[in-house]
C-alpha cells in the first residue's frame, strides 16, 4: 500500500473507506499534523496504487494490522471503519485507542427494520447489473449519503472511476460480523461515531459502543460524511486521542 506520513507526535493512523483514497478522504484531518504524526494508507485497489479485482476487509485488515506501530490511535471510516475493528483485534497491544465512524455493519443490528432494510437495498443495488461506474455511484450515494448528494461529474475523472470500480468489487462489510467480543476484553479506549443521519447507521454504532462499552457520539451535519465535518470531528478526535 501507499503510505502518506504528516506531522510528529502520537500515531494515528487513518484508514480510508470506500470510492477515494486516504488523502482526499482525510484532507480535513491534515490540520491534525500540527500534534501527531498521521499516518494515511491508501488501501489496495485505490490511487496512486494499482487496480485490483477484489476488494476485501479482511484482507486489508491483515495489511493495516502489519503496518501498526506501538501506541498507535486507530481511526477507521466507513468501510475502513470495519477495516480498523478487524485489525485492532489481531494488534491489541500495539493500539492506543480505537475511533469508528459510521462502519457498516449492519449485520449487528439485524432485527432492527432500517437496517434489514438497507442491506436488502444495498445487496440489490450491487447484484442489479450496473457496470457503468457513474450510474454506481449516484446509485451508492443516494442509499448512503444520508443528505442531497453531489452530482458528480461526466466522464469521472479518472481517480475517481478507479476508487468506484474499487467499491464495485468489495465484498459486502457485513458479510461477516467484526470481533467484538475479542475487542470487549481489550483495554484500550475506544469511540464510535454516527452521523445521525440514518436509523441503520446509528442502530449499529450503539451497538457497538454497547458491545465494547464504547464513547458513542452523534456528529450531525454532513451525512455519511463526518470527516467533512469540520471543526467539530478534529475537535472530537484530539480530545478522545489526548484523554486516551
Amino acid at each position: 500500500m501507499h503510505v502518506s506520513i504528516f506531522g510528529d507526535g502520537p500515531n494515528v493512523l487513518l484508514i480510508h473507506g470506500s470510492i477515494n483514497n486516504g488523502t482526499t478522504t482525510w484532507q480535513n484531518q491534515l490540520v491534525l499534523a500540527d500534534q501527531f504524526r498521521l499516518i494515511i494508507p491508501d488501501r489496495p485497489g485505490y490511487p496512486p496504487n494499482p487496480p485490483v479485482e477484489r476488494e476485501d476487509f479482511e484482507v486489508d485488515a491483515r495489511l493495516i494490522a502489519d503496518m501498526v506501530e506501538p501506541n498507535t490511535h486507530m481511526v477507521g471510516f466507513s468501510y475502513g471503519g470495519v477495516i480498523a475493528l478487524f485489525a485492532a483485534a489481531l494488534c491489541p497491544a500495539r493500539v492506543a485507542s480505537l475511533t469508528v465512524i459510521e462502519p457498516p455493519a449492519f449485520n449487528l443490528a439485524r432485527g432492527v427494520a432500517a437496517a434489514d432494510d438497507l442491506m436488502r437495498r444495498l445487496e440489490e443495488h450491487w447484484h442489479s447489473g450496473i457496470r457503468e461506474p457513474r450510474e454506481f455511484l449516484v446509485g451508492f450515494g443516494h442509499l448512503v449519503g444520508g443528505r442531497d448528494i453531489e452530482v458528480p461529474p461526466d466522464p469521472l475523472p479518472p481517480d475517481l472511476e478507479q476508487g468506484v470500480r474499487t467499491l464495485m468489487r468489495e465484498r459486502l462489510p457485513w458479510d461477516k460480523n467484526p470481533p467484538l467480543g475479542e475487542l470487549s476484553r481489550t483495554t484500550f479506549p475506544k469511540l464510535a461515531i454516527s452521523g445521525g443521519h440514518s436509523t441503520a447507521f446509528d442502530a449499529e454504532c450503539e451497538v457497538i459502543s454497547k458491545r465494547l462499552d464504547a464513547h458513542y457520539k452523534i456528529l450531525a451535519g454532513n451525512g455519511h460524511g463526518v470527516p467533512g465535518l469540520v471543526p467539530t470531528v478534529n475537535e472530537v478526535l484530539m480530545r478522545f486521542f489526548k484523554e486516551a
